[in-house]
This record gives C-alpha cells, structure tokens and sequence, in this order.
C-alpha cells in the first residue's frame, strides 16, 4: 500500500513541475533589506524575533522579541550567515541588494546574547541545538573561531546531559515527574549540534546518542502509513513508552465514518512536527549512510507529500477539519518540509527529480499565500501554535528556511541567482504574487487531475490490492 501512494505522489508532483514556477520572490532585494532593517531594529539588551502580529491587529506583521532564553533566538542571526552564504553565492549586485550588510559581522554581533546561554539556560531544554545554529555558520567561515567551538561544545554537552540510555533519547521538555520522559519529534532538528561537536571534539560518545535518538526516534514516533506523533512520553526507569500524543496539533485520534462502519483512526499530524521529522531523517542519513534513515525520511516525504490539500497550502494540522473555514496553514511547515526535501534530493539520486520538484512546487504555493512586502517579516500565514490561538503571523524559522531553500537551490545548480532555472531545473521563473488569479487557476487544475488519476488509476490498485 505504501508504494501505491508513493506511486500516487511522486506521479502528481513530477507531472506538475514540469510547469511550476520558482518564485522571483525567494532571491528578492527586500529579503536582504527586510532583514538589516530587523538586525538595526533589536532592543539593547538584546532580544531576537521570534513571530509578528498577526493580520486583525492595528500593527500587523510586526516582530514581537523575545528574550535570549527563548529555543527560537537562534534563526535570525542565523538568517544573517545564511545571507553572507548567498552573497558569496550570487556576489552582490544594486539589484540583490546583498551588499546592504557585512553579514557575518551582523552575525557575530547579534550572536553575542547567545553565549551566556552556553552554562547559563532555563528555557532552553533539548533547543540549545536550534540555538547553536550560528556558531556552527560561523566555523564554516572561521573554523578557528574560539567564541563559535567553545559554544558547539557547551550546548552539545548540554544535549548530551540530557540522554538517558534506558529509554534511548535525549529528553526534550522537563516534567514536574522525572519518571515521565518526554521526547517531541522536532528533536531530531537538534542532533546535528551533536555532530558538529563531534567534528571538533572526535568524541564519539555524541554521535553515539545522536544514532540512539534517531533509531528510538524512528521505532517509536512514526505511525505505520509515514505519519509522526508529536510527542512520545517514557517512563524513564523502565524505557517503556507511556503515551503517544501532540501539543501542537488538533488532536490525538479523531473518529472516522466510513459507509455504516466507523472507527477511531490515530493519525492527526502536525505538519510542522512532519516536516522536522523528514528533514530530521534525511540529516542523519546524510552523517550516517544508514538506510534506515533514509527509507525513513522518504516515508516522511511521502507522507507531507500526499496530504498537501489540492489548494497546494501546507495546513498546520493535515487532519485538522476545514470547517469552519478557513483551516491556517503554516507557512514555515512548507519552508522546513522544502529544505528538507531538497537535501533528500541530494542524498536519494533516484528520486532527486521528484524531490526538488516537489520542494518548488511547496516553495511556489507558499510564497504566492504568503509573500508580505508590507510585513517586517518574508512570510506571513504561519501557526506557532494553534492551541493556544497564536496563528497568521510571521515566524522567525519560517523566514529563515526560506532564505537557506533559496540557496539551496542555486548550490544544487537548479536555479540561478536571478531567480530562473537553469537548464538541469525544469521550471521556469516568473512571478507568483503578480499572477495569483492563474496560479489559483493552475492549482485548480492540478486539483482536477489529480482525482481523475487518483480515480482512473490508483484507487483501483488499491481495492485489486485489498
């Protein structure tokens, strides 16, 4: 059956690019010009962004800052190497704008709220992965750098410190009960504070950990269709698993009715804690070469893939019910699951094509809902966190991975710094925003298509195979 829905995905997405476009919006001026007027902006003593306003308010789109002690405070001034990276790439032109900053003194600078968090963080928990995301850019520019090592190691040691080998995993949040252990999906994001410590350290004792994270990981998170649990609790004496559950998304089961029949499926899924898992999987692999992580994230994959809604909008919950409209999406579940992607397309050769098509496609869909040049963020549409009623904003992440996306694909030679597709990409590069009436009408179409092949040519698969 899983192949069947392989089948069904990889057939719709590899037909659709064949005509998608890759947004102008992804390599705009106002990214960079968007993001110094940010980095000029933070409060002293400094706070960092983490999501806006949302859209019903007499300020919309505008940064809220949070504290340093916040798992999010890392991405901006990781946005800030990420921007070095792409003038590196694309050089800097009046056009790209990209010489509006020296960005990786912008990056050091704003890093430096960070470094007491190093022996000295409350709120930090298992995200001292997240947050170490510029001091690992940094050792990519100056691998001599003390402040950038000493601050790898101190949050890989803190991760480390929060292993336990009874259960396999490190622990992700703190339990008023030590025996409750629990383990969220997003994770899997912050092993590879673990691995880049290991390149300077040679201490195998991390990565270690890092393969018993992601093997428990993928045993006990993933549900047999792809899908994943948000949150998985342990009893940390006996390793046991207590409960499957999300924090994020709409519910732990739901009640489907089928013809007379009904039951109770478990499978609401957080798109988001998707996306984290399949970019997750697809990192270890690349450290690894263990297929197992691979087969993984391709599962994964397929997964976010196939319940994308036709509308072509990532949805913060797939599950969640469309009524009463309108569902929120989440912008930065489409920008994390496209990255991931992405690197799925460099480390899985067969299905490269499929893959980066697929991460344009998301890329093209998200940018023609989300694109704000009003906002103080690139994107609007994103859901923190839809339980506790924090949707339609920007987000801090959901911008960042929209900027590394957009390297990525230059990096990957399947598009160029202009925003066109090179001769190795099949897309083309236009304008989503200034057409959004024939994008709409272009996901229409592939809507339509899409149920006359799912009708003509997988659903009778499915019951041959039943």
């Amino acid at each position: 059956m899983l192949f069947i829905y392989q089948l069904f995905v990889l057939l719709c997405f590899s037909r659709t690019n064949a005509s998608t476009t890759i947004p102008d919006q992804l390599f705009s001026s106002l990214i960079p010009q968007k993001i110094v007027n940010t980095s000029n902006s933070l409060p002293s003593p400094i706070q960092y962004p983490q999501y806006t306003t949302t859209w019903n308010v007499s300020n919309p789109g505008t940064w809220l800052d949070f504290i340093p002690d916040t798992w999010t405070s890392g991405f901006f001034p990781a946005s800030l190497y990420a921007l070095n990276t792409r003038k590196n790439l694309c050089g800097a032109t009046d056009t790209n704008a990209l010489g509006a900053a020296d960005w990786v003194e912008l990056g050091r600078s704003t890093s430096t709220g960070l470094i007491s968090l190093e022996h000295n963080n409350t709120n930090l928990q298992h995200d001292v992965g997240f947050v170490s995301f510029p001091f690992a850019q940094e050792l990519l520019i100056n691998p001599q750098n003390e402040t950038a090592i000493q601050a790898v190691n101190a949050f890989a040691t803190d991760l480390a410190a929060r292993f336990s080998s009874i259960v396999g995993c490190t622990r992700s949040w703190d339990t008023e009960d030590p025996t409750d252990f629990t383990v969220i999906i997003d994770n899997m994001m912050n092993l590879e504070v673990l691995w880049t410590s290991y390149a300077l350290t040679g201490n195998t004792t991390l990565i270690d950990i890092a393969n018993s994270h992601a093997n428990t990981t993928m045993i006990n998170h993933f549900r047999a269709d792809g899908s994943t649990w948000h949150v998985v609790e342990y009893n940390s004496t006996t390793g046991e698993v207590i409960r499957k559950r999300t924090s994020q998304g709409y519910s732990d089961s739901r009640h489907v009715f089928i013809f007379v029949s009904s039951f109770t499926h478990h499978r609401y899924t957080w798109s988001r804690g998707q996306a984290w898992a399949l970019y997750g999987f697809a990192n270890m692999y690349n450290h690894t070469n263990n297929t197992d992580f691979l087969q993984t994230a391709q599962r994964a994959a397929t997964y976010f893939l196939e319940h994308i809604p036709s509308d072509g909008i990532v949805p913060w919950d797939f599950d969640a019910p469309t009524t009463p409209a309108p569902r929120p999406a989440d912008s930065s579940a489409a920008t994390i699951a496209a990255n991931g992607l992405l690197l799925l397309a460099q480390l899985d050769p067969a299905n490269a094509t499929n893959w980066s098509n697929a991460a344009i496609q998301i890329l093209h869909n998200v940018t023609t809902l989300a694109w704000n040049s009003s906002w103080q963020s690139l994107l609007s549409n994103g859901t923190v966190n839809w339980p506790a009623n924090n949707f339609l904003t920007g987000i801090v992440y959901g911008d960042y991975y929209y900027i590394t996306a957009a390297n990525m694909l230059v990096q990957m030679g399947l598009v160029g710094c202009n925003g066109t597709a090179t001769s190795s990409s099949t897309s083309t590069s236009t304008n989503p925003t200034g057409s959004s009436a024939s994008n709409r009408a272009s996901l229409a179409q592939r809507s339509s298509w899409d149920i006359v092949l799912y009708t003509i040519v997988i659903l009778p698969l499915i019951i041959l195979l039943r």
